[in-house]
């Protein structure tokens, strides 16, 4: 397919604007010399090239998208609805409050919601991802650390199966990262945790259910040590869809998390955003909470505010769609959609473990890991050719070669939202894979034939990467 740019012909752009019948007086600051290069092409053309590109594309409105630790669950129409209504899109963050008054009860309810759910006392709207989310709450560790004058304490302990994010946003709030084994059953390795506990322990981050689809049953345990060594306890939210309603952070020893709207919470996912990451806290760290909160429909900052961690108030139409999907499903719906993933995800797994070896050999939790290194070594077909395989069948792959302990790793997401009739789909073009891995494993590794790419060459594009188009 052609680029827009590639479509341009000179004079054929669209008169959207009037030529300007005054004169134009710019002021004496550097400017660009010449007009940007701006594809020229007709409407017609315009509406043709970006729908073929949105037939290209993959989304959960197209087919299955079981990409295992980012919770593709289909979004409520009515989240949209609500959140293109003009009183929520025509306003600007620095009207006076008294103006927004159903934007400030929004952020405001959203927020006893949330920590009702988790077990925090204050939450922050402000972080615009997960990842930033994440740092903010370092950043609140951090503080209340300074705060009482243990500036030694500098150590984040988190597992190896963590997300990448994980000792990135602790490295970035500068801590030094310990990491901690798992043991062979997915958990944590408790001899190894308790063996690089310290005077220097600042805290622990842990997602719980883990990466491996596992709730670590030692968890009162791992908090109460992390504690007890004068360090704090972040709970990474990124897996809270299989434990929403039925288990609370808060209650089970963690003083900070963050929370994912763009996947638990049913808010667009996918596309580069808009997402949202809020970071709730204790009451003894609402102290040190980023930007302003609003509190009874003022706007308030906190004591020992940290400062901002984005402008304003965050992505605050995606925290108008979290507000209406939990109004949505109601009280009762909340753990009934953890109940649904966790029995999704077994029910595929309990289809498929016959054929495909999993990472490992228990109940797991929202998601699964399969390890295909035997097909690896022994058919020489990669996860990455199984992956490509289920392009054929028009079903999205789930997330390879993560997490890195697992070898030859595919992990399995299904979400609450999909029908049994289309897990056993999926469920069927997985038995037809391994069928063909067995009999014509060839014909695995040149997968996929029906897609109009095929397979890019991927050292290519690492070592030579192509930016931007360079017009002649």
């Amino acid at each position: 397919m052609k680029l827009i740019f590639e479509r341009s012909v000179p004079g054929r752009g669209q008169d959207i604007f009037p030529a300007c019948d005054v004169d134009i007086s710019l002021p004496d600051v550097p400017m660009r010399g010449s007009a940007p290069h701006l594809p020229e092409v007709s409407e017609s053309e315009m509406g043709r090239h970006y729908t073929a590109l949105a037939k290209e594309a993959h989304g959960v409105n197209d087919g299955f998208y079981p990409l295992g630790s980012c919770t593709m669950k289909h979004n409520p129409k009515l989240d949209d609805a609500v959140a293109s209504l003009k009183g929520f899109t025509d306003i600007h963050p620095l009207q006076p409050v008294d103006t927004v008054k159903g934007c400030t009860e929004v952020m405001d309810t959203l927020e006893s919601y949330l920590c009702e759910i988790t077990g925090m006392d204050h939450m922050t709207f402000q972080p615009a991802a997960g990842s930033q989310g994440e740092f903010t709450g370092l950043l609140l560790i951090k503080a209340y650390l300074h705060d009482k004058g243990l500036f030694d304490k500098n150590e984040i302990l988190i597992p190896d199966s963590a997300h990448g994010t994980n000792p990135a946003s602790a490295a970035m709030a500068g801590f030094k990262v310990v990491v901690v084994k798992s043991d062979d059953h997915g958990s944590i390795d408790m001899d190894d945790f308790r063996s690089k506990i310290g005077d220097k322990t600042a805290g622990l981050m842990l997602t719980n259910p883990n990466t491996v689809g596992v709730f670590d049953e030692n968890i009162f345990e791992i908090t109460r040590l992390v504690h007890e060594a004068g360090g704090l306890c972040y709970y990474d939210g990124a897996n809270l869809n299989a434990v929403i309603g039925l288990v609370r952070p808060g209650d089970i020893g963690f003083d900070v998390i963050h929370l994912n709207l763009h996947k638990t919470f049913s808010t667009p996912h996918g596309g580069g955003g808009p997402g949202s990451g809020p970071c709730g806290c204790k009451d003894f760290l609402g102290q040190f909470l980023p930007g302003l909160t609003v509190k009874d429909g003022k706007y308030v900052r906190a004591e020992k505010s940290i400062g901002n961690v984005t402008g304003f108030y965050g992505n605050f139409l995606i925290s108008l769609r979290a507000l209406v999907y939990l109004t949505y499903i109601g009280g009762d719906g909340v753990p009934e959609l953890a109940r649904n993933a966790v029995l999704n995800a077994n029910y595929m797994m309990e289809k498929l473990k016959d054929l495909y070896p999993m990472a490992y050999d228990r109940t797991c939790m929202h998601e699964f890991v399969m390890s295909l290194e035997k097909f690896h070594k022994e058919n020489n077909v990669s996860a990455l050719d199984v992956a490509k395989a289920l392009l054929d069948f028009g079903i999205h792959p789930p997330t390879m070669y993560f997490p890195l302990i697992v070898s030859e790793a595919l992990m399995v997401e299904p979400t609450e939202t999909e029908s049994r009739e289309t897990l056993d789909e999926a469920i069927a073009a997985f038995r037809q894979i391994y069928d063909s891995i067995i009999s014509s494993p060839e014909s695995v590794s040149a997968s996929p034939v029906t897609t109009p790419i095929r397979r890019l060459d991927e050292v290519k594009a690492a070592r030579e990467p192509v930016l931007k188009f360079e017009f002649k």
